[in-house]
């Protein structure tokens, strides 16, 4: 069994179903923490703060810092002040961690000309705003989506993704958008220089075929599917690319690399 130095976590359903802790990643992480071992919480989610990320989690009993959480709006604004020939200026669909990281960054929100156009979660969305993200994008701006989750699982059930207002937005405007979040590289390379392991001696953990385990597989490293959610050992069978390591939870993980 190799030993990693670093762990990329997913939290959807690897370390809470909605508002529901998993106790086996409250065991798993405990044993990072007294192992000093460097982790961090890598989400798709661009719609909150990782100040609040940090809150909920530690309220779930996994005492969390801001710093170990890394968002795909936190993605987005590097990655956009990363492109430095354009005025920094945007306009988004989008909720507070978006716009925070945004500001943030030294950007700023408009609807005249915007240099970019972002799609985030945006439980807000109207007729007005789609207009208003397509009329931009025709006229020139680069069109960005934090990431492409078609649905997202909640206590409720399933609610419609940022994936499908990406979807409307490219096909109002007919341009395809730059991805950021998983299952993209772009979020697993910055995700690394926060935590600051080597690719090689690092392993990201999710319960997502398509979005967790194909981002680590896209981004050159190693993989564990936990089958605590979404996808199970038949999709891990039939999956044209399957994970390193799968295990029943990260409870099963912990004792293999313990023993």
């Amino acid at each position: 069994m190799k030993t990693y130095k670093g762990y990329l976590l997913d939290l959807d359903g690897t370390v809470y179903h909605g508002n529901r802790v998993i106790p086996e990643a409250v065991t798993f992480i405990t044993y990072l923490q007294e192992t000093n071992t460097p982790y961090l919480y890598v989400t798709n989610n661009s719609s909150t703060s990782p100040e609040k990320v940090a809150e909920r989690l530690s309220s779930m009993g996994l005492p969390t810092t801001p710093d170990q959480v890394y968002t795909t709006s936190m993605a987005t604004a590097k990655y956009l002040n990363e492109q430095k020939e354009r005025p920094k200026t945007y306009f988004a669909l989008g909720e507070e961690g978006l716009k925070t990281a945004m500001e943030e960054a030294g950007f700023s929100f408009t609807e005249e000309n915007p240099s970019y156009v972002i799609i985030g979660i945006d439980r807000d969305f109207t007729y007005g705003k789609l207009t208003t993200a397509m009329r931009a994008i025709r006229n020139g701006a680069t069109f960005i989506a934090t990431n492409a989750d078609p649905a997202l699982p909640t206590e409720h059930g399933l609610m419609p993704g940022n994936g499908a207002l990406v979807a409307a937005v490219a096909t109002a405007s007919a341009e395809r958008p730059t991805i950021i979040g998983k299952p993209e590289s772009i979020i697993i390379k910055y995700a690394l220089e926060k935590i600051g392991t080597k690719p090689e001696e690092t392993i990201i953990v999710g319960d997502n075929l398509h979005t967790d385990i194909q981002a680590g597989i896209n981004s050159g490293i190693d993989t564990l599917l936990v089958l605590s959610g979404y996808s199970t050992q038949e999709d891990a069978d039939k999956h044209d690319e399957p994970p390193t390591y799968v295990e029943q939870s990260l409870l099963t993980w912990m004792d293999k690399i313990r023993s």
